[in-house]
């Protein structure tokens, strides 16, 4: 990821760089802790807080220098379905914020905070709790876990060569490093329909969403595909296959004058690349007569300050749709290449709105109007820090929560927490169709009713690892984690980790044998949200 920031006043802090908290003293005089956490995301955060809040001596790895994961990197507009399923940490999270920016929602939720905003609660929570937390501090990416007979993680070492011992792990990155090094079980893609008898499993038949409405031709002149559309057939419909659903960068962008930057220009960008989008302007501008860049083109959703977050919409837009499919099992270096080609095709879509002839002028003077927000990311001029790994590696437990477990068997025996938000895939990949236009392929959009998330859905099999939780790569198929995977769930099922992490250690037990009655009632103690029916707490003081 570093090559893309080199010309950046401050080198990306991503990756590889020397730990700026706490490694000092954990390099001068090893401990046992009780929780080691490894992945600061907004998840990870919320398993150390919660955990440290429990007595337990909690220690927070993260790769990169900045905590939050896509919470504090571009995400401000999470997708949240019912309110009132947020509970525990995630509703104390966003009504700290809602207090510092004074808002008048009935339930005291700010949901939709500026990146710096969200970053510095986190961390003044983390420090609050007395959380040891060590930045820049990345797992060695081949033996840097050590493991005992019987499913044991005794230790994790980091690239520097700094160890951390622990009773009890939690692998709360996007990537599932740790979980992978620890011979855990994990698959990558989408099952077949037959799989886990899932309707909406595997490939799609067409669908109407973020699809294209008109008909633009997949090869040019010379019949050669063009660019970002695939050389291989789509597969059949239900089948598997291991393509991951596209990755984007969420761009934070403002049109008030003293506080927006110009587009940057990335260092390899060929208009070429987005000769698809032109062709699909050009169509749509023959057809409509209008062509807009917040109607058609990207979703700007308005956040904190006079900002918006930019997400994907429509049939080309933000999402790099076939660039993720590396990802997930990639090296180190294979992962800098693609978050690298990301930030080139992202940067370069923005850059090609505002500049390129090809382009409406109408809609190059509308993309001209907005910048990237000056006051967001300083160290890497402006840019999100973090990639949207919307899917990556999935756990493979004893249990794998599916499409039945979020439609109509909703309730268990062992919840934690809640989750509401509509199965939600992005595209999986682009084809050329059997009348030979564009065409996407993997959008899943398909509304629940809020169901509940069981502690089990963070356990590996207990033949494989005895004291690790996952609380984001959890066992979940595609279909499942569709819903799952959005920040207020990792958010809930990191509360949920951070307890159950705490119970393990203080009991000298493997997380399979945690009491799952007293882990809810506890949870519920601490103000998650079980069921629907249940009144919510009263309204916490706010600290």
């Amino acid at each position: 990821m570093l090559s893309v920031w080199k010309s950046m006043p401050v080198l990306l802090s991503l990756l590889c760089s020397a730990p700026l908290l706490g490694v000092a003293e954990a390099a001068a005089a090893p401990k046992i802790y009780d929780v080691v956490i490894y992945g600061g995301t907004a998840g990870g955060v919320a398993a150390a807080v919660t955990a440290a809040r429990e007595g337990s001596s909690v220690v927070l790895l993260e790769p990169t220098q900045h905590v939050g994961g896509m919470v504090t990197g571009g995400l401000s507009r999470s997708d949240f379905g019912n309110r009132k399923c947020i509970g525990g940490f995630a509703r104390e999270f966003y009504r700290r914020l809602g207090k510092d920016y004074g808002t008048t929602a009935p339930d005291g939720m700010e949901r939709f905070p500026e990146p710096h905003v969200a970053e510095a609660m986190l961390n003044t929570m983390l420090k609050e709790a007395g959380v040891e937390l060590v930045l820049g501090s990345r797992l060695a990416e081949d033996d840097g876990v050590t493991t005992a007979a019987g499913g044991i993680i005794q230790a994790i070492r980091m690239e520097d060569g700094n160890e951390f011992t622990g009773k009890v792990f939690a692998d709360c990155s996007y990537e599932g490093d740790l979980m992978a090094q620890a011979g855990v079980t994990y698959t990558i893609g989408r099952e077949s329909m037959a799989q886990y008898g899932e309707s909406l499993a595997g490939v799609r038949e067409r669908t109407p969403i973020h699809q294209f409405m008109v008909d633009v031709k997949a090869r040019d002149e010379n019949g050669k595909l063009l660019p970002g559309i695939q050389d291989e057939p789509m597969g059949e419909t239900g089948a598997a296959d291991r393509k991951v659903q596209a990755y984007n960068f969420r761009v934070i962008i403002t049109q008030r004058e003293g506080n927006k930057v110009p587009f940057p220009k990335p260092p390899k960008y060929d208009p070429a690349r987005y000769e698809l989008l032109a062709r699909l302007l050009d169509v749509s501008m023959s057809q409509t007569g209008t062509t807009s860049a917040a109607v058609n083109l990207m979703r700007m959703d308005k956040i904190q300050n006079g900002k918006v977050d930019v997400n994907n919409y429509g049939a080309f837009s933000t999402d790099y749709i076939g660039g993720s499919w590396g990802y997930p099992d990639g090296t180190y270096a294979e992962r800098e290449k693609i978050w690298d080609d990301h930030y080139e095709y992202v940067a370069g879509f923005f850059y090609f709105l505002a500049n390129d002839e090809r382009v409406p002028k109408s809609l190059r003077d509308e993309m001209n109007t907005w910048g990237l927000a000056a006051d967001e990311f300083h160290d890497t001029n402006h840019w999100p820090r973090q990639l949207y790994v919307r899917e990556g590696r999935r756990m493979v437990g004893d249990f794998v929560m599916t499409q039945h477990d979020i439609q109509t068997g909703r309730t268990k025996d062992d919840v934690i927490g809640m989750g509401s938000y509509m199965s939600d895939s992005h595209n999986v990949q682009r084809i050329e169709n059997a009348r030979g236009f564009a065409e996407n392929e993997g959008d899943m959009q398909v509304p629940v009713k809020p169901y509940q998330i069981p502690y089990r859905v963070m356990l590996p099999k207990k033949t494989e690892a005895t004291n690790l939780l996952v609380p984001v790569c959890f066992s979940a198929s595609h279909v499942s984690y569709s819903t799952l995977r959005m920040e207020p769930q990792y958010l809930i099922i990191g509360h949920a980790a951070g307890v159950a992490a705490s119970m393990a250690a203080a009991n000298d037990k493997g997380v399979q044998d945690v009491d799952t009655s007293a882990l809810t009632k506890r949870l519920r103690e601490l103000n998650a949200v079980m069921e629907l029916e249940t009144k919510v707490e009263t309204r916490p003081k706010v600290r």
